[in-house]
């Protein structure tokens, strides 16, 4: 089977608060209404808001609360991501789960968003996961994309559709758009972005097809995607090239050139040591007259 129903779920919550029952409620309706859907996938931190203070050791009860969810409506689920307590590290973590709502892999983020995502700390392990007779998915959330490394890496461990929660709330999502449209003609798969909305997202959620193609960009409200997608599309234009074109997969796979900026292992960037430290901005003082 290559066809395979996703619906994103772009929604207003909370920004600091409990907001599982009302994403209880949401799949409810959706599956009522789409009984064809497979998966749902939330945007990011959605479970309990956007504050660390929330963070708890996983599994927890926000996670079982979603295995249940998955089980009853026999879908996948990734409900967005929580922040999770480990001894005195917090990190921003991704659930995967099945439709026997069994929890199948967690990812952790690899780039919170510093300086603003303070005191949060990076993942390091890449995931994937395969639906059985369907094909091979990848997960990654929000700032992650601005890293082309990462959908890279993702695609290249075989991941034919990524799936990233994003919050983002902020001016710069017309160029996050660009980015999901660039992740997936690059890695030639399909990419779906999924934002929150009001106070905890700006909406604008898109789903993105392997050759760069928008199959569906949200507005700033509530709204869920239902969209169906094809894995062998994916496999053709892998083998083919991208709308008969260019194979960039292939191109990097058979590539001479040895990137040796990823290679040094003293870790000397002279030109990006001149940058100076992450830290937020700070406001210039003005001489009053």
């Amino acid at each position: 089977m290559s066809y395979f129903t996703i619906a994103g779920v772009q929604m207003y919550a909370l920004h600091h608060g409990d907001n599982t029952e009302a994403m209880r409620h949401r799949v409810d309706v959706l599956m009522s209404r789409f009984p064809q859907v497979q998966m749902v996938v939330f945007s990011e931190l959605m479970p309990m808001g956007a504050s660390p203070h929330h963070a708890e050791p996983m599994p927890s009860n926000a996670e079982a609360l979603f295995c249940q969810i998955a089980e009853q409506h026999r879908i996948w689920l990734i409900p967005g991501s929580m922040f999770e307590q480990v001894d005195d590290r917090v990190y921003n973590t991704l659930s995967v789960i099945n439709p026997h709502g069994q929890v199948v892999a967690r990812y952790r983020k690899m780039f919170p968003f510093r300086p603003y995502e303070a005191g949060v700390e990076s993942g390091d392990e890449f995931v994937t996961f395969d639906v059985p007779n369907v094909g091979r998915f990848g997960v990654s959330i929000c700032y992650d994309m601005w890293f082309p490394e990462t959908t890279r890496t993702l695609a290249a461990m075989g991941a034919e559709v990524i799936l990233h929660p994003t919050m983002t709330d902020t001016i710069d999502r017309d160029i996050e758009l660009a980015i999901a449209r660039t992740n997936a003609a690059v890695n030639q798969c399909y990419f779906f972005d999924i934002n929150g909305a009001g106070a905890i997202g700006n909406g604008r959620s898109i789903v993105v097809g392997p050759s760069g193609d928008v199959i569906h960009q949200a507005g700033t409200g509530e709204e869920v995607m239902p969209i169906e997608v094809d894995l062998n599309r994916v496999r053709r234009e892998r083998e083919t090239g991208l709308r008969g074109l260019g194979q960039p997969l292939k191109s990097f796979r058979d590539r001479r050139v040895d990137f040796s900026v990823y290679r040094n292992e003293a870790g000397a960037t002279p030109f990006l040591d001149t940058l100076g430290p992450l830290a937020k901005p700070v406001r210039a003082d003005v001489e009053e007259y």
